[in-house]
């Protein structure tokens, strides 16, 4: 049986490969370690998430049950837990950190943006609408309550709970309404850092005015700071940290150095803009259509660590080309992302593609394949046209499935999980039978649909799929041959190289931040803040 099969969830857990504590403790982390710590950040893209997810691990290697936390996740790529419920794929990747299942409890409110103004609002796991930002606002008192209650839940189970803020702490319009950061500390009696990104520069104005603006008692929950993404020598910073405690009265706990090239499951689509590294040497090559809306396109990170396959995400027909293998990936918005397509078009170019080019979809992707989509649900625009490169059809149904799923395809066996409110069926009639290519363990074969292809063309339900190692170098194998040239797996899976790069992530910040002090915060809750006295300016 393939290795990825050994647990219904769809993200191989590092749980599955054993975390053994690490006998030399690093600093003031130690197995009798007890209490919480929130980490907010003076922005978005701080280092938040990759912060809570290093700790998890560096707990959890000295035998710490940690978990993580956070009230509020925003982002379209989401994971499913074992018991069917929907959470931030930040929240499940710092769950496999601490080396525990994930859980609802971890995230309880997950928002999935639906356009500008609105989002679909999932709560402790399940959706349960579209509500627009005022719609949501009003909502805010009851959810947390919800929240308060979630986090306690989860505190009374584990020795230390990592508590990520959203955003920004200070938005001064927002904290009479904040239900994921210092209000959510207070309401907890828990202590907090912030941390700050020095790579756009401005570190040390925003690490002070983020503490100046708060109100006192949200002030008081501030323990000190930590400075993220440095590039060059610590010693350029001079004594801008003395001076940053002389004005705030708060204590830098580290500076970690910028980690180059660290290689985790991304929150949200920001991390497509990055620079990744390619492959110049590879036979294959693989363009991913960069749709608006994508989501879940961390079904893609397995293709990415083949060493052999050279992957790009592409928006134009110019910059489609003539790939080996086009993968559409997931989205929030099917049909509005289908229009794109036929606006830039793709669709043409894809249509058009040789018998050389391999072309699978994934969720939305496959629902773009068909020959139709009948949503009154997403878009509810209704009936329309999709790209007709496979017989089936789409119809959108009120319920979303959210379901962990094992199964079989080529002939070997995949693990995945699916978040859909498109149900997919073959239609009947035509030239072109569908083929069913992957099946789901308890599908029967009057109701196939979950893997359906023709020819060269594929898609499926399936979340996840590529993660599954025998199956992703068989497809792989098909595609070099069909495109006449050749492809040699690598060595690494995508499980093992999750966990090497949590461990390489816990090292780099034991190497970095004072644990000791943080230790402290995490244990009693002592907060070394000043009261608003003693936070001055500097001297004209």
């Amino acid at each position: 049986m393939d290795a990825n099969r050994r647990t219904h969830s769809g993200l191989s857990g590092v749980a599955d490969h054993g975390i053994a504590a690490d006998s030399a403790a690093p600093g003031g982390l130690s197995e009798g370690l007890r209490g919480g710590l929130m980490v907010c950040g003076t922005t978005s893209n701080s280092g938040k998430t990759t912060l809570v997810a290093g700790l998890c691990r560096s707990l959890s290697r000295v035998g710490v049950r940690v978990a993580p936390f956070k009230a509020q996740n925003m982002a379209l790529n989401s994971a499913v837990t074992s018991t069917g419920h929907e959470i931030g794929r930040a929240q499940y990747l710092q769950a496999q950190a601490a080396g525990i299942e994930p859980e609802v409890g971890m995230n309880p409110i997950l928002l999935k943006p639906t356009g500008e103004r609105s989002s679909q609002v999932v709560v402790m796991g399940k959706p349960v609408g579209v509500m627009s930002a005022v719609e949501y606002h009003d909502a805010k008192p009851e959810l947390f309550a919800m929240v308060v209650d979630a986090l306690a839940e989860l505190r009374s189970r584990f020795d230390v709970v990592l508590v990520e803020g959203a955003g920004s702490p200070a938005e001064i319009n927002l904290l009479p309404h904040d239900i994921v950061n210092l209000r959510l500390a207070d309401a907890a009696d828990l202590s907090a850092i912030v941390v700050g990104d020095i790579d756009p520069g401005g570190v040390f104005a925003s690490l002070f005015g983020t503490v100046a603006v708060l109100p006192d008692e949200l002030r008081s929950r501030v323990g000190g700071f930590v400075i993220n993404k440095l590039r060059g020598d610590p010693a350029l910073l001079l004594d801008g940290i003395e001076q940053l405690r002389s004005l705030s009265g708060l204590p830098t706990f580290g500076v970690v150095p910028m980690l180059e090239n660290l290689r985790l499951d991304a929150e949200d689509s920001l991390a497509l803009d990055m620079p990744h590294e390619s492959h110049p040497d590879a036979s294959l090559d693989v363009a991913v259509i960069r749709l608006p809306r994508i989501s879940n396109f961390t079904d893609i990170d397995a293709l990415a660590l083949e060493p052999d396959l050279a992957v790009r995400y592409v928006r134009s027909a110019r910059e489609l080309g003539r790939p080996d293998l086009v993968v559409i990936p997931g989205s929030k918005a099917t049909v509005d992302d289908l229009e794109w397509l036929r606006r830039r078009g793709l669709d043409r170019a894809i249509v058009d593609l040789s018998e050389t080019t391999t072309i699978i979809g994934i969720c939305g992707g496959y629902q773009m394949l068909g020959s139709t989509i009948d949503d009154d649900v997403e878009s509810g625009d209704g009936r329309c046209d999709g790209l007709g490169l496979l017989p089936v059809a789409t119809e959108f149904g009120p319920d979303k499935v959210l379901a962990c799923r094992l199964g079989s395809a080529l002939g070997h066996d995949v693990v995945g999980y699916q978040i859909h409110h498109g149900r997919v069926q073959p239609t009947t009639g035509g030239d072109a039978a569908p083929q069913t290519w992957l099946r789901l363990d308890g599908e029967s074969a009057a109701t196939v649909g979950e893997g359906v292809c023709s020819g060269r063309v594929f898609g499926t339900t399936l979340h996840g799929v590529f993660d599954s190692d025998s199956f992703r170098h068989q497809f792989l194998s098909d595609v070099a041959a069909r495109a006449n040239t050749s492809f040699t797996p690598g060595t690494l899976t995508p499980a093992q190289h999750r966990l090497d790069e949590l461990d390489r992530l816990a090292d780099h910040l034991e190497a970095s931040i004072d644990m000791t002090q943080l230790a402290a915060l995490i244990r009693t809750g002592d907060r070394t803040a000043a009261p608003s006295s003693m936070l001055q300016r500097p001297a004209s």
